[in-house]
């Protein structure tokens, strides 16, 4: 019998630092020989990868709130059939940079569509796949926009150059959703050196695969 694998995702604001730490967990389970992928929302394959694009291209400011919710749906629901579900079928540890909570936050709250009503559009993608962890990265949302203009390296997409206003609604809507799942979110404080984050992280990762 094939044993299931792990589904960890991890979620934030915008320049949480999430992506670089998880890189580093990711090379670090590796060398202990697991078996493990990397991913990312919206991404991670083809289809999605093209559907990312749109989403986040800088010229699609007339985007409607609702198109917005159901492409990050339809991309959400490609990866999770062709990348995710494969991988953890075979055992896999898959880590992957943002998940349904995104959705939830971003969309739900952020832009006012309701938390309930699109977590039923991606009830219908995803079905009852949800994370068996997922580890938040709290970060004051001015804190992780001021870290964004000082990275030359990134490339400010559609949603980094939303308001202030926009973002702590997002903030706020992670909190909801913290709350409503409590035994499956874990908050880890992101303002600290991104050594100080990889290595709390690391350990509450130890902890699920104990």
């Amino acid at each position: 019998m094939v044993q299931k694998g792990i589904f960890i995702t991890f979620e934030g604001p915008e320049g949480a630092g999430k992506t670089t730490v998880i890189a580093e967990l990711y090379n670090r389970l590796k060398d202990e020989g697991r078996n493990v992928i990397l991913t990312r929302e919206p991404g991670g394959i083809r289809i999605a990868e093209k559907i990312r694009e749109i989403i986040l291209d800088n010229n699609h400011q007339e985007m409607d709130a609702k198109t917005e919710a159901l492409l990050y749906a339809a991309a959400r629901r490609q990866h999770l059939a062709e990348k995710v579900m494969p991988a953890l079928c075979e055992g896999y540890i898959v880590l992957c940079d943002r998940f349904v909570d995104s959705s939830l936050a971003y969309q739900g709250h952020g832009r006012g569509l309701g938390i309930d009503e699109v977590l039923s559009i991606n009830e219908f993608a995803i079905g009852d796949m949800m994370p068996d962890l997922t580890i938040f990265f709290d970060i004051d949302p001015e804190i992780g926009l001021a870290r964004i203009a000082k990275n030359d390296e990134r490339e400010q997409n559609r949603l980094d150059k939303e308001g202030i206003n926009f973002h702590h609604k997002v903030y706020e809507g992670y909190q909801k959703i913290i709350r409503r799942y409590p035994n499956r979110m874990v908050k880890t404080d992101a303002s600290l050196s991104q050594v100080e984050v990889t290595e709390n992280v690391w350990k509450i990762i130890c902890t699920q695969l104990m």
